[in-house]
């Protein structure tokens, strides 16, 4: 009771839209605030296959008597719905005998326009039914699904392998198990509708006809909108989704964030990025035959939140140790599905270079490289980095060695060669030195007249 009591009067009208909305109730959203009546919520509900307007009346007060529930069935005899009405008073604190004598003498003789009386209690009650938490007297978004965080079908590593599978010379079998972290971090699924005309003395000059679905990082303080990668990941993926408890033995590292804000906080945030999206200068010509420009921006009223849905979206950070390199592959999941942050693994050590088809693993050192740092080690005839090889030149060719014990056992091998097998460590300037001669000869022959 100490936090409810804690509530100013709109607070406690924010908490409530935030507990109907979870509660499984559609289109939910509040009236204008007034200074003396504070803001109604409406919303719709379906039942028994029809859909059904409900308005409620918060009050943020010890008792609630009979005239306020008098008050409220007035207002949804009158409110303007096409179809069935009822209403709802939700308070923090309790109803008078005559209040909810009124309420049962409307549910008893059938009365169309029903009033159902929540007390602080019952709210309480409620809370926990869906999950939420009062947290600094407000109610904050509590989650406890996320999507998966890996196929349980090809493991926690199988990203990890799959990305080595293409690194040239390396056998993904013989690295040892990376170590695997995971935030799970706070996303929101938001559907909501944009509906306004804006019209002049012409008529109607614009009109926004929309319907919006976005995935949200809802980061405490900072939400912002995901980039198309990770917005098609969660909404493709949003269906599937597993317990927190039921995954985080699978990691050596986990963090979980909070959300941290109320749904009534994201939801008011968005609508301002809807309106600020929307919003555009259109340019019309008059009754006088003037051109005029104008800026439509749409209300908050025109812009309905549908559905908030919070799920977490594991970030996962692999580290591989290969020798003396550690190389990040970090990426969000969703199930066998990612979106990649960082891939370490396909991006050269001595360049950075991270755009080519190929990269070759050097066994020599543990260094994965790009095309242009990689030679053939001569004595083995296997990969080996210029990074680590140790070189020298023969036949006026750079020769690539593992280590100086190797350019040994290769220089007392190359003193022992005949002449024509030392001419072969450099074929291109053998190939060039005989074409030479071939030309002198052949222009020697010429200026004797043998040819």
């Amino acid at each position: 009771m100490a936090v409810l009591d804690d509530l100013s009067g709109f607070e406690f009208e924010d908490l409530m839209e935030d507990v109907l909305r979870n509660l499984g109730y559609d289109n939910v959203r509040q009236a204008s605030r007034t200074a003396d009546e504070g803001r109604d919520i409406l919303m719709e509900e379906v039942v028994d296959g029809t859909r059904r307007a409900v308005v409620v009346e918060c009050k943020h007060t010890g008792s609630v008597g009979r005239p306020v529930v008098q008050k409220l069935h007035s207002a949804v005899a009158t409110f303007d719905f096409d179809g069935p009405k009822r209403g709802m008073v939700v308070t923090t604190g309790g109803f008078t005998g005559p209040a909810e004598e009124y309420a049962a003498g409307l549910s008893d003789t059938d009365d169309p326009y029903p009033i159902t009386l929540l007390d602080g209690t019952d709210l309480r009650n409620i809370a926990d039914e869906v999950g939420l938490d009062l947290y600094n007297g407000r109610i904050e978004i509590l989650c406890d699904e996320t999507l998966r965080p890996f196929d349980p079908v090809s493991g926690i590593h199988a990203p990890v392998r799959n990305a080595l599978q293409a690194v040239e010379n390396l056998d993904p079998a013989t690295v040892s198990e990376p170590h695997a972290e995971v935030t799970f971090r706070p996303v929101l699924s938001i559907l909501a509708e944009t509906n306004a005309v804006f019209e002049t003395s012409v008529g109607e000059i614009h009109r926004i006809d929309d319907r919006t679905d976005l995935v949200v990082h809802a980061d405490r303080g900072h939400p912002d909108v995901a980039d198309p990668a990770v917005n098609r990941l969660v909404s493709e993926n949003r269906h599937v989704t597993v317990g927190l408890d039921d995954v985080t033995s699978a990691f050596d590292t986990v963090t979980e964030q909070r959300f941290g804000q109320t749904e009534t906080e994201y939801k008011d945030w968005i609508v301002e990025r809807l309106r600020d999206h929307h919003t555009s200068t259109v340019t019309y010509t008059g009754d006088n035959n003037v051109t005029y420009t104008k800026t439509c921006e749409p209300n908050k009223s025109d812009i309905s939140v549908q559905s908030i849905t919070p799920v977490y979206l594991p970030q996962i950070r692999h580290t591989v140790e290969l020798q003396t390199y550690s190389y990040p592959y970090e990426y969000y999941a969703a199930g066998p599905s990612r979106a990649t942050l960082e891939d370490g693994i396909h991006r050269c050590v001595q360049c950075g270079d991270g755009e080519e088809d190929t990269y070759t693993y050097c066994a020599n050192c543990g260094s994965i490289n790009c095309a242009s740092h990689i030679k053939t080690e001569r004595l083995e005839g296997t990969p080996v980095c210029t990074g680590c090889a140790v070189t020298d030149r023969f036949a006026l060719k750079t020769k690539y060695f593992y280590d100086d014990a190797n350019l040994q056992a290769f220089r007392d091998e190359y003193e022992a060669m005949p002449i024509h097998r030392k001419a072969q460590e450099n074929i291109p300037l053998t190939v060039a030195g005989l074409t030479t001669t071939l030309l002198l000869l052949l222009g020697l022959f010429a200026s004797t007249g043998v040819i």
